[in-house]
């Protein structure tokens, strides 16, 4: 079982005709994705990849009912065409598009929650629930995600698109495969967080463990010890690595795509470290000692 895709999810595409998109498109129907429609304004009536392109989302809902639209469009335009989809009742949005204007997702995912739309991104590389699906350039071509991702029951969520893909390799090649792994968007502001994902996982009957790739800057790392804290501990066991403690003495700093200033205290590595440690989480000092702690913790209970 996976959480918010599986193999019946039926894929829109917005900004289909775009360069990025139509790669991405075939890449996803390469692995099996049911990519069912495309919106490109002016371009209704072409195809991409044999995807029929529709001119709004409205008309492409009607004619192939999808249940998740992915989202490659200018910065400028992702409100409008997030508003479009959840105007159509589409449950699940995920957003590529980077540098999108803070007021802008600000004011999406306002009325995604009013409609109860789950939203991932933005600055996300998609989602994949392997051998079922993937949404978005998550993981590359279809030969390179069925190395990097095999099916099994534990959960990724990670900061960085790029080290999702990493991080399932790893467990890959440790014999661990993978319910669900989602890349949840660098940026500051983004709708589903690491204590979103994890809730979610938590929730799955057959995800057992979960594996977290966190960075400097933000506070989402508190948030999700905070839950912790609460729970009494993780209700799921949880293992995290936090990235980039070379950064903790340089307060004031941008790390990496991390979207947010790292600042003296709370946002760093360390505390991080310390934090998600005190709650109960297993944390890694290497990242390559993930799939060690994970086999170690579980046995061979999440090897399939």
């Amino acid at each position: 079982m996976s959480v918010l895709v599986g193999a019946g999810t039926r894929l829109l595409v917005q900004g289909i005709t775009g360069r990025e998109a139509a790669n991405f498109t075939r890449e996803c129907l390469d692995y099996g994705t049911q990519v069912v429609a495309g919106v490109t304004p002016g371009k209704g009536g072409e195809e991409v990849y044999r995807v029929p392109v529709f001119d709004t989302v409205e008309e492409a809902a009607a004619a192939t009912h999808p249940d998740a639209a992915l989202i490659s469009v200018p910065p400028l335009g992702v409100l409008d065409a997030a508003l479009e989809a959840i105007d159509a009742r589409i449950p699940l949005l995920v957003i590529i598009t980077e540098r999108v204007p803070r007021r802008d997702v600000a004011a999406l995912l306002t009325v995604a929650h009013a409609a109860g739309t789950t939203v991932v991104g933005p600055n996300s590389l998609g989602l994949i629930a392997p051998g079922a699906c993937k949404l978005g350039s998550i993981g590359g071509p279809a030969a390179d995600v069925r190395r990097a991702y095999t099916p099994g029951r534990v959960g990724v969520v990670s900061r960085s698109g790029g080290m999702t893909t990493e991080i399932a390799s790893m467990l890959t090649r440790a014999g661990i495969g993978q319910s669900t792994c989602i890349s949840v968007g660098g940026d500051s502001l983004i709708g589903t967080t690491l204590l979103d994902a994890y809730r979610l996982f938590a929730e799955d009957p057959d995800t057992e463990a979960v594996v977290t790739f966190s960075e400097p800057g933000g506070a989402q790392e508190h948030e999700l010890a905070e839950f912790l804290e609460a729970s009494g501990g993780p209700p799921t066991p949880l293992f995290c690595f936090v990235a980039g403690r070379f950064v903790d003495d340089m307060p004031g700093t941008r790390f990496g795509h991390a979207g947010t200033m790292v600042e003296a205290g709370g946002s760093t590595a360390r505390a991080k470290i310390a934090r998600l440690r005190a709650a109960g989480a297993h944390v890694a000092d290497r990242l390559d000692e993930l799939p060690v702690v994970v086999t170690a913790a579980m046995g061979t209970d999440v090897a399939a």
